[in-house]
């Protein structure tokens, strides 16, 4: 199966538009959002879980990064509210669950071999720092290599300085609408960048994104 799998084109989805297509586990839902592979697969992907479902324990041959974006993951190793952001390093298992429902935005299968440091970070307790220009705010959450993560937040009436993206960049709107001049992108809206793409960002009315750069192919695969 392959899903938005060429790298060298721009994506821009309003994911409250996709379908929630049903998984192999009852009660668990996804969008997928791009695909290379089956049921194992390099993938990134919206899930809901309903309440009181499960996951299957699983092992991440390829590394697992993980946003909550409503209500509460849980597995062996402790719960996660709205707002935690997780990385499970290739090698790692575990069992998920939920008691009373939750959705993810989850990449599966797209760690450095190297990149072992496993850490959740409960980002609602954690404080923004000042970014590049007047209104932006910054939580960075992840650094290896090239691969950048990190929540922005942008006060209304905030505009980015024109900027190229090596090794591509990612978006996903969590509050608020992000701009650019090629559209607007309200929350919701899931956005990925090819290496070396350009463009100029605003937010008129204010927004919160999760943001990945560095990290997409240089070629496409």
């Amino acid at each position: 199966m392959r899903i938005n799998a060429d790298f060298s084109k721009k994506i821009a989805i309003d994911t409250n538009r996709l379908p929630w297509e049903p998984s192999p586990m009852q009660g668990v839902y996804r969008r997928k959002l791009d695909r290379i592979g089956d049921e194992v697969a390099r993938a990134t992907t919206l899930v809901k879980y309903d309440p009181d479902s499960y996951f299957s324990s699983h092992t991440h041959n390829g590394g697992e990064e993980f946003l909550v974006l409503e209500g509460t993951f849980s597995d062996e190793h402790g719960d996660y509210p709205a707002g935690t952001y997780v990385r499970n390093p290739i090698g790692t298992s575990h069992k998920p669950f939920t008691k009373d429902g939750c959705t993810i935005f989850v990449k599966l299968q797209q760690f450095d071999g190297s990149d072992t440091n496993q850490f959740s970070v409960d980002t609602k307790k954690e404080i923004f720092q000042p970014g590049l220009v007047d209104g932006l705010a910054v939580l960075p959450l992840h650094t290896f290599g090239t691969e950048n993560v990190a929540l922005v937040r942008w006060a209304p009436d905030t505009y980015f300085n024109p900027h190229t993206h090596f090794g591509g960049e990612e978006i996903l709107v969590l509050e608020g609408v992000f701009s650019d001049e090629y559209g607007d992108y309200p929350a919701g809206s899931w956005i990925r960048s090819p290496h070396m793409s350009q463009h100029k960002p605003f937010s008129k009315e204010g927004c919160l994104i999760y943001v990945k750069t560095g990290h997409l192919p240089i070629a496409n695969n």
